[in-house]
């Protein structure tokens, strides 16, 4: 897969090659998770419409929910003004994060929660 390179020539890339992409519930606005993806992810995440991302511990691409199955459907992707930002759309089955929270943004700072 290559990613259109009009989409391509668009995007600011960080120095590893990566853009951050904000994951969002596509109903309730909630933002689920923060992730980096590539050319390849972004590309087969507007392909497929799943969640794909690429994991800089790893060094290789995922896709949201292939070993938990807690996939996310993509419904919608936008590019930031700066070009530097994906915000993704999705209808999320399941727990967005990895410890198994419906979000990776569960704690609140302000009130010490």
């Amino acid at each position: 897969m290559t990613l259109d390179a009009g989409i391509a020539a668009k995007l600011k890339r960080n120095a590893d090659g990566l853009i951050c992409a904000v994951v969002v519930d596509h109903t309730t606005n909630d933002v689920l998770m923060v992730a980096w993806m590539d050319d390849e992810a972004l590309d087969r995440t507007l392909t497929t419409r799943r969640g794909t991302y690429y994991s800089r511990s790893r060094q290789r691409l995922w896709v949201k929910g292939e070993t938990s199955g807690n996939v996310q459907h993509v419904r919608e992707v936008r590019l930031d003004c700066d070009a530097d930002t994906v915000l993704v759309r999705v209808d999320q089955e399941g727990p967005a994060c990895h410890t198994g929270t419906r979000t990776c943004f569960d704690s609140d700072l302000l009130s010490g929660g």
